[in-house]
């Protein structure tokens, strides 16, 4: 069994073999071929933006709140979603 002569997408093409069952080892590359360059983008970006921290902010700060920041600007999306209100009420209902 041959891949078919017209152009696939990499995602095609891993969907083809694994269907085919006739490839285990070359579906095994293609799952690792198909998550490295995900993992090692996330972590370039994470070491991107903790540099970017630092540079902008070493002398001024403590390593507890620089790490703080640090996950916010990489947990963004996740930042995003929260409800500031909310957290700016419960902070001074216990603070009043």
């Amino acid at each position: 069994m041959t891949l078919p002569n017209t152009f696939m997408s990499a995602d095609q093409i891993f969907e083809f073999v694994r269907d085919a069952d006739c490839y285990p080892n070359v579906s095994i590359a293609y799952r690792i071929l198909l998550t490295v360059p995900v993992t090692i983008a996330s972590a370039e970006r994470s070491f991107s933006k903790l540099k970017l921290l630092k540079n902008y902010l070493r002398s001024t700060m403590s390593q507890v709140r620089l790490n703080g920041l640090a996950m916010c600007c990489i947990e963004k999306n996740m930042l995003d979603s929260i409800n500031i209100d909310t957290i700016i009420d419960d902070f001074v209902s216990k603070n009043a």
